[in-house]
């Protein structure tokens, strides 16, 4: 099971690092959420590529951040309208099953799926339905994690696959209500955990759960969490800190 090979991560001392939209700005610069950047994750050998997923209108899981592509809505278009614009390295938009087929390439660097909160439960309920179709179609469920900001889609997760890690992104959420969720940790912006809510490191540990931070390019930040005990934190500079 997914939780149990992250058991041994968490019994780790070491905090173990995620690209953050992949490893972008790598000596060859890449597109943020490209297969480029997350081939680059995987020559660095972290610990996970985190990818940002949204569901076009035609219902294709598509790995891009922002809720445009160009000047097109993704949710209002269809792949096919999406694919008329190339990122900037020449490659279309990624399919999460373009990612997830460059994944197996090497399943070592986990793939971290954020899946991304959408117009109504119902469609964000179809982009969970979807995006673990894809994961299982691949034999990939022990190599993938999900992430949202959208507490629905991660119940909706848990519902589906009891066993998948999920965490939660909004920050709005103790450790003891993620625990009472059902979900298996956070994964919140940094000054949250180093300014705001600075005991739930600890209160998240005692709790079992799992903790992340984002994004984390400052490694006097990293550094501060580290010794707080996190887990792993995600950053847009894994080949820095990696080493730190």
């Amino acid at each position: 099971m997914i939780i149990l090979g992250l058991a041994s991560v968490l019994m780790n001392a070491q905090t173990q690092i995620i690209a953050h939209r992949g490893y972008f700005r790598a000596e060859t610069p890449a597109p943020q959420n490209s297969i480029e950047a997350l081939k680059n994750a995987q020559q660095l050998m972290v610990y996970g590529s985190e990818v940002d997923i949204r569901l076009t209108a035609d219902g294709v899981p598509v790995a891009v951040h922002d809720e445009h592509h160009g000047d097109m809505e993704v949710s209002e278009t269809s792949y096919a309208g999406l694919l008329k614009l190339k990122l900037s390295n020449g490659e279309n938009l990624p399919t999460l099953e373009s990612y997830v087929q460059q994944a197996t390439q090497n399943d070592a660097v986990k793939l971290i799926v954020e899946l991304k909160p959408a117009k109504s439960p119902e469609l964000e309920t179809m982009l969970v339905q979807k995006a673990s179709d894809i994961i299982q179609k691949y034999n990939q469920e022990l190599h993938t994690e999900f992430i949202s900001f959208s507490l629905h889609i991660c119940k909706e997760i848990k519902r589906l696959r009891p066993d998948a890690v999920v965490l939660y992104l909004n920050g709005d959420l103790s450790p003891t209500q993620l625990k009472a969720a059902g979900l298996n940790g956070l994964d919140y912006h940094y000054k949250i955990l180093t300014e705001t809510q600075p005991d739930w490191i600890r209160e998240a540990g005692e709790l079992g759960l799992i903790t992340n931070s984002w994004t984390v390019n400052d490694p006097q930040i990293y550094q501060q969490l580290k010794n707080k005990g996190i887990n792993f934190v995600t950053t847009d500079v894994p080949n820095i800190l990696k080493n730190k």
